[in-house]
């Protein structure tokens, strides 16, 4: 018999880092302002937000979740399926249901319940999920605790999903094969045509987390489905409102009946509290933005182009971004937290992705646009990133990126 806290006094991962004056993770924030943040007294570009369409400080959303605390207090101290259901919530329901074409849509506190809910109530003892091997840790907390089986297939491979499918599927009931529209550490899209095809082929149902889509893909910002023209095409469409949407939920949308179920069978929704107030009003006006103010997608866009041609053209190897995400291969872990701790002290806030979020030898920095950035903030950034790439000889360096290319053709597929 040993302490159970053993394993805490014994992790000393995190405490290296620190003690190198490299640790990238919690630093404080003491203001935003635009796609800038303050933080240790000095105002750094932010190119590690998911706040795409950059609406957190828009002041028609600002003022709806100041109405909305006026109105309703401050919280719902309670789930919805007692005592914090508000017509806020319903709202929400019935616009982002018309917004994505489905039937029906169920609002959750946050976008990781969502996943994990939905997924663990819907896939029983004798059922399976299809599974991508880079989608989020919420889907992948989900399928832990599904009753269901767990089959993964190669990252966006359709080639490895039809052969999992056809040497697996016969030994199940139901099926659900799940992935990212939008990967959240490479930015590629999922392929939801071939994906479509293979579920029909093989009597599946499809899911997709459109966390990182919604508010980025489409001709409005509708998601994975609207970006590939076929509407209806996933039978179940989660999101978040974390990112473009500028607070905090997550959401599942599709056939009314299956919603209906979630709703009375998902322990994570019945035992959670409600949305608070000012975030459910923050996502009504959110849609309301995207709807009636098409320029905001049109500069995430303008902007997102612009670096990925940019960065791709200095030679940094962004594996097979097509979004505002993009990724910087840089391989070894404590190099990737050296080099975000320069652009730091530059003034540029990014954010290192190092095992087991990638594997190993595989550690990027994670960059991500939003429609906020000016020209003069991304060509600071871009300044910054050529002499830094220089400097740490992953760019300009013929033989590190062709290592870097086989690292990224073996474990990315680009």
């Amino acid at each position: 018999m040993i302490d159970i806290f053993k394993k805490c006094r014994d992790y000393e991962d995190a405490k290296r880092v620190q003690a190198a004056g490299l640790y990238p993770y919690f630093r404080p924030i003491e203001s935003t302002v635009g796609s800038s943040v303050i933080t240790h007294g000095k105002r750094r570009v932010m190119i590690g937000s998911n706040n795409y369409l950059g609406l957190t400080h828009h002041p028609r959303v600002q003022e709806a979740a100041k109405q909305a605390i006026d109105r309703f207090g401050t919280g719902c101290t309670g789930s919805r399926f007692l005592n914090g259901n508000l017509v806020l919530h319903e709202e929400l329901e019935q616009r982002l249901a018309r917004f994505l074409g489905k039937e029906a849509c169920l609002v959750f506190s946050t976008g990781f319940l969502s996943n994990q809910g939905t997924l663990s109530c819907l896939v029983g003892r004798n059922d399976v999920l299809y599974c991508d091997r880079e989608n989020h840790a919420s889907i992948i907390e989900g399928t832990q605790v599904a009753l269901g089986d767990t089959v993964k297939f190669k990252h966006n491979n359709m080639v490895d999903l039809e052969r999992v499918l056809a040497s697996t599927r016969q030994k199940y009931e139901g099926a659900l094969i799940v992935a990212d529209g939008v990967f959240s550490m490479s930015g590629d899209i999922f392929n939801l045509p071939k994906a479509v095809e293979l579920a029909e082929k093989y009597n599946c149902r499809l899911y997709v987390d459109d966390a990182h889509s919604i508010g980025v893909l489409g001709a409005r910002g509708e998601g994975t489905e609207m970006h590939f023209n076929m509407a209806g095409s996933a039978d179940l469409v989660m999101g978040t409102f974390s990112k473009s949407f500028a607070s905090i939920g997550g959401f599942v949308a599709g056939d009314a009946d299956v919603l209906h179920y979630v709703k009375h069978k998902c322990r994570p929704f019945i035992f959670s509290a409600a949305m608070p107030p000012a975030a459910a009003a923050t996502v009504l006006e959110c849609l309301k933005i995207v709807e009636e103010e098409p320029q905001h997608l049109a500069n995430l866009w303008k902007n997102a182009r612009k670096m990925k041609k940019e960065l791709s053209l200095m030679g940094y190897n962004t594996l097979n971004s097509q979004t505002p995400i993009i990724p910087l291969l840089i391989g070894d872990d404590y190099m990737a937290f050296s080099f975000t701790q320069k652009l730091y002290e530059h003034g540029v806030f990014a954010t290192p992705v190092v095992r087991p979020a990638v594997p190993e030898g595989c550690a990027l920095i994670r960059t991500s646009y939003m429609a906020s950035h000016s020209d003069e903030d991304l060509n600071y950034v871009l300044e910054v990133l050529q002499s830094l790439g220089k400097e740490y000889g992953i760019i300009g360096n013929q033989s590190r990126q062709s290592e870097l290319a086989e690292l990224a053709q073996v474990h990315f597929g680009v």
